[in-house]
């Protein structure tokens, strides 16, 4: 049961693929895969199967649904269902579909797999191929050479922080003999642990665009809608938080993480806010403002309270996934993100008032479950300190003026718009659907709510002061009235402030210009240097010792040859002086000695037939010549 959420989308991958000419086709199978998948996921999390597969050498991958991975593994396919219904009815006509709808497919059993990782060596397969699949899906449209370049921007830059995931995992196998999480409880060494934990923390920082990492969230605006709808919502982004709410429980045995996981979180929720608030690119508004709900996690979390994190990563899976969908659809409509030329409330009022679900969420307004969650999360802050509760609620404030900021300039009322091809009404149920699912969350406001989200999410919640939701509504009413008042006077897509202030605080305050002027220009002249070094100096090297040895095997071949040469004349000369020798001792010698012997038996024979006369007296004569010859010879051999 622990493999099927993994593998319905995997086989809903492979039958998009085996399907691609049938275009009718490929949409239906890609959800009904992902429903299946959803339901799977469903009775897993209800069973809590557990699996292992053993890879040899005492290292085995371990499987297992638990914890924070019960919501989390239902959660996925939940969101993916819609996000590629909607891809599949709004890319209808994209000639490569079939592609997009199976590596996004395949995407969510990547994470899948991440999310029932019980090991590190299973979590980091999972980890790199959602890498791997973010890369593919924001380089789609790869015929536009800038978006291939944006995706190995994101991949580059995730990549290095999964280096620390690398470092965590090898901690882990020398702290406790084994990649299992379970087993690093009886670490003995802290220094390990404290390892491990940095690794952890690093990976997590990158993959969920925090500090200093978040930039990277703007190149992944290269790919289509619907790929950023569920880069953000359930699967990339959120790897790093569910990672730390998933190993808190055991990294927080090292003094520093809580501390450094609060810090983090909190830095980037308050610069992503400012960040959010002055973009004037719809999508790039959004992913400031995902930085920022992640750094919200982060708090909470590194405060100690993990299912107040996993509510929050729930309630925003939901509320920012239904924001990018209707981003998308804005950018159909109106063939631009650019914020100062949208207001299409009026052109689409259904879409205008399913975004302000998914808007007003974000900004945290009571009743609905983003409020709730956020009020978790400002509760688990103040216990951390009074400072770090302070800096939540103006990050809660920030979430206010941003999110209301992108429903009037996004789908505030303005000039009708002739629409030649409306929503589709896929589009539209997709949208309908994420937005009931963040109105349903509302529920968790009724008695027993916060005992159910302490159950689900395996993790403790704080216990929140009535006072504290009075600030979060009183900062939300602020936020409203600044944002309207900015509006009347035409001044919310510039803001009061120098446009070139503007400029780099919506520019993630200068730190891509700042990383290129530090690391990259330097990186890339020292690259340069290194290659004109290469050519004149190795090169040179290289090229100096091959003509080198070219002239000395020409030299060598010429005195090797001649040395042969004459060694050859040599033997042949004294091969053919041997045979003319051999050739005289034969005709002279070994022929004489046969002809000699011949001749010798010759007069032998001559001679036998000479007492051959026929008269018997010879005869007579030469048998006793004979006979005394033969006693003689005997008397003398004795």
């Amino acid at each position: 049961m622990v493999w099927l959420p993994i593998l319905l989308p995997v086989v809903g991958a492979a039958s998009v693929a085996l399907l691609r000419r049938h275009r009718s086709w490929l949409g239906p199978v890609a959800v009904a895969s992902l429903v299946g998948g959803l339901v799977a996921s469903m009775t897993a999390a209800v069973s809590g199967p557990v699996a292992a597969w053993s890879w040899g050498g005492g290292i085995e991958l371990v499987l297992s649904v638990e914890g924070p991975g019960r919501v989390m593994v239902v959660l996925v396919p939940l969101v993916a269902v819609p996000v590629v219904g909607f891809a599949a009815a709004s890319l209808r006509h994209d000639p490569a579909l079939a592609r997009l709808l199976g590596l996004m497919t395949g995407f969510v059993a990547a994470m899948e797999l991440l999310v029932v990782a019980a090991d590190f060596l299973t979590l980091l397969i999972g980890w790199e191929l959602v890498g791997v699949a973010s890369w593919a899906l924001i380089g789609h449209d790869w015929r536009d050479p800038a978006r291939p370049m944006s995706a190995k921007e994101a991949f580059v830059t995730t990549r290095f922080g999964d280096m620390g995931l690398y470092v965590a995992a090898g901690a882990a196998l020398a702290a406790a003999g084994s990649f299992r999480f379970s087993d690093l409880a009886r670490a003995s060494d802290p220094q390990w642990l404290s390892m491990v934990a940095a690794g952890v923390v690093l990976a997590a920082a990158a993959k969920s665009a925090q500090l200093p990492f978040s930039p990277w969230l703007f190149s992944a605006m290269a790919g289509p809608t619907p790929v950023s709808a569920l880069l953000h919502s359930a699967t990339m982004v959120a790897a790093g938080a569910y990672a730390l709410i998933r190993l808190q429980p055991i990294l927080s045995a090292v003094g520093w993480f809580g501390p450094v996981v609060v810090g983090l979180g909190l830095v980037t929720s308050l610069a992503g806010g400012v960040v959010a608030f002055a973009q004037i690119d719809f999508k790039r508004a959004l992913a400031g403002s995902t930085s920022a709900q992640y750094g919200l996690m982060l708090v909470a979390t590194g405060a100690g309270f993990t299912a107040a994190g996993m509510g929050q990563l729930t309630a925003h899976a939901f509320f920012k996934a239904l924001l990018f969908l209707g981003a998308g659809i804005a950018l159909h409509t109106a063939g631009t993100l650019d914020l100062g030329s949208l207001r299409l409330g009026s052109t689409l009022p259904r879409v205008a008032v399913l975004f302000a679900v998914g808007a007003a969420s974000l900004a945290a307004v009571p009743p609905l479950g983003g409020a709730f969650t956020k009020e978790t999360v400002l509760a688990a802050a103040f216990e951390a300190g009074t400072w770090v509760g302070a800096g939540t609620a103006v990050a809660g404030l920030l979430s206010a003026l941003y999110a209301s900021r992108l429903q009037l300039l996004g789908y505030g009322r303005g000039p009708v718009i002739t629409v030649a091809t409306p929503p589709h009404r896929v589009e539209m149920g997709a949208l309908g659907l994420l937005a009931g699912l963040g109105i349903a969350l509302g529920a968790l406001w009724l008695p027993g709510g916060e005992e159910f989200v302490a159950e689900v999410g395996a993790g403790a919640l704080a216990v929140g002061e009535p006072w504290e939701l009075g600030v979060s509504v009183a900062s939300i009413a602020v936020a409203f009235g600044v944002v309207w008042l900015l509006w009347r006077r035409d001044r919310l897509v510039g803001w009061a402030v120098p446009e070139a202030v503007r400029l780099v605080l919506a520019d993630w305050w200068g730190i891509p210009t700042v990383a290129r002027a530090l690391v990259v220009d330097p990186a890339l002249r020292l690259s340069s240097g290194l290659a004109r070094g290469d050519r004149s100096v190795i090169d040179a090297v290289v090229g100096g010792v091959a003509v080198g040895a070219d002239r000395f095997s020409h030299r060598l071949r010429r005195t090797v040859e001649s040395a042969v040469d004459r060694l050859v004349h040599l033997i042949g000369g004294g091969t053919l002086r041997t045979a003319d020798l051999s050739g005289r001792v034969d005709d002279g010698g070994v022929d004489g000695a046969v002809e000699g012997i011949a001749g010798g038996i010759g007069f032998a024979g001559e001679q036998s037939r000479r007492p051959q006369t026929g008269m018997t007296h010879h005869y007579y004569a030469l048998l006793t010549v004979g006979a005394v010859f033969a006693v003689i010879v005997a008397a003398v051999w004795r």
